[in-house]
């Protein structure tokens, strides 16, 4: 079993009040299992503080490999972000709201359970209408209607996990896919072209595809997506953006380059503008499987506490920055290489130490990285990719991953004594990464 620590805080700082409202890791409900019996009731009775019940609404982009081979990573980023403008003004509309930061290619939103699942189909069919005359990039959308935890920000537990998966894997550009919950719920003899997705359900029940049927009408809904006047409020119906996860000075370039497509000097002085290169490491930690979800989830989260204490505790004091820990993930960002495996390789031993298996990968190349609005770190890039493709896909429990940038660069200044070439075909692409 994964170590889980002891009863009682962190170590000192670990639940200051900058760290604890970072959407993704609820310290505070930490502290609180921490310092309890941990049983099955206890943690049903912690959790039940924050259960709450609706649709749950995730989209993924489609063919972002294909455009990243021919574009530009912040032309990439200004083709996801319309799809992303058109979904929150269509759920808006529908009575939804946004959950978390809407990081890279995906978007989550919820709409409580009083929203008519026919008002929640109409505007989605509505935004994949919108997304295909406007949008070069296609997304599918997963919703379900179950109950979650509202913790920091996000939603967890065995349903949101469920709804997230099959939005993720099991979904391509232009559809829309619901759960059996969310049929259920349209009146007898509704308009709707349903069906059935084969191969997909598991914890959510069977999966339908929503064909056709009668959109949702949103007055002003161009403007409402247009983003005019943003860093603020943005188009004429004043609703406000989406949660982006740029500062406002960039995301207004973003926009700017989305109002000019093809304009490659724009990229070009943009890109040398907001692109730095850096080093990425990235950590995925084992999982922690119990007999109910209820304490599986939160002795993952204690868990990832830990992780989080690891990872501050090795980071040097200047050149590098936590982006941020989230379920069993740590993301970190370093100037140099070299500090980032010496990070790399002490992080491996501080998680084992623990009794924490944890796949590390560690990339480098330009990347875009910032402070959020919310005040949190996110960061963007193939570096993120291909750190996530050596660790999570490829990796191996307990070792480290180099990509080959991260290798040539180093030379003399780290011990790589017993690194191995791996050369692995991914999508299509042969690559080569070192694993130690």
């Amino acid at each position: 079993m994964a170590y889980e620590p002891p009863a009682g805080p962190l170590t000192p700082g670990g639940f200051d009040t900058r760290r604890d409202v970072a959407v993704g890791l609820p310290l505070f409900l930490v502290e609180q299992w921490r310092a309890s019996d941990r049983t099955e009731g206890e943690a049903r009775r912690l959790l039940s503080r924050h259960e709450t019940r609706g649709y749950s609404v995730m989209s993924d982009s489609a063919g972002l490999t294909r455009l990243s081979q021919r574009l530009g990573l912040l032309e990439v980023l200004a083709l996801i972000d319309r799809p992303k403008r058109i979904l929150h003004a269509c759920a808006r509309a529908a009575g939804g709201r946004p959950v978390g930061v809407w990081a890279a290619d995906n978007a989550q939103l919820f709409h409580p359970e009083t929203v008519e699942a026919s008002t929640l189909l109409s505007a989605l069919l509505t935004a994949q209408d919108e997304i295909r005359r406007h949008c070069e990039v296609r997304i599918g959308i997963g919703a379900h209607l179950g109950s979650y935890y509202e913790l920091s920000g996000g939603l967890y537990g065995a349903e949101a996990d469920a709804v997230e998966e099959f939005a993720e894997n099991d979904t391509e550009g232009g559809e829309i896919a619901v759960t059996q919950a969310v049929v259920d719920r349209l009146p007898h003899g509704h308009p709707f072209a349903l069906r059935p997705k084969d191969g997909v359900g598991g914890l959510v029940g069977p999966v339908h595809q929503v064909l056709d049927g009668p959109r949702l009408d949103i007055p002003g809904l161009d403007e409402a997506w247009a983003a005019v006047g943003w860093p603020g409020k943005s188009g004429v119906t004043g609703q406000e953006h989406y949660p982006i996860p740029y500062s406002g000075a960039f995301y207004a370039d973003l926009l700017l380059l989305d109002a000019r497509p093809g304009d490659a000097d724009l990229a070009g002085r943009l890109a040398a503008e907001h692109l730095r290169e850096r080093t990425v490491v990235l950590a995925e930690r084992s999982a922690a499987p119990t007999d109910t979800p209820e304490v599986e989830l939160l002795r993952g989260l204690s868990l990832s506490a830990t992780m989080r204490d690891v990872g501050l505790s090795l980071l040097p004091p200047e050149g590098a920055v936590e982006i941020k820990v989230a379920g069993p993930l740590g993301i970190y960002l370093f100037e140099e290489p070299a500090p980032a495996v010496r990070f790399a390789l002490w992080m491996r031993t501080g998680l084992a130490e623990r009794e924490i298996v944890g796949r590390i990968g560690v990339a480098a190349g330009p990347v875009l990285a910032g402070r959020t609005p919310g005040g949190g770190w996110d960061v963007a890039g193939a570096p993120v990719n291909l750190a996530s493709k050596m660790a999570q896909d490829l990796g191996t429990p307990g070792r480290v991953h180099l990509s080959e940038a991260v290798r040539d660069a180093l030379g003399d200044h780290v011990d790589l004594t017993g690194f191995e070439a791996v050369r692995r075909t991914v999508s299509g692409v042969e690559m080569t990464y070192y694993v130690g």
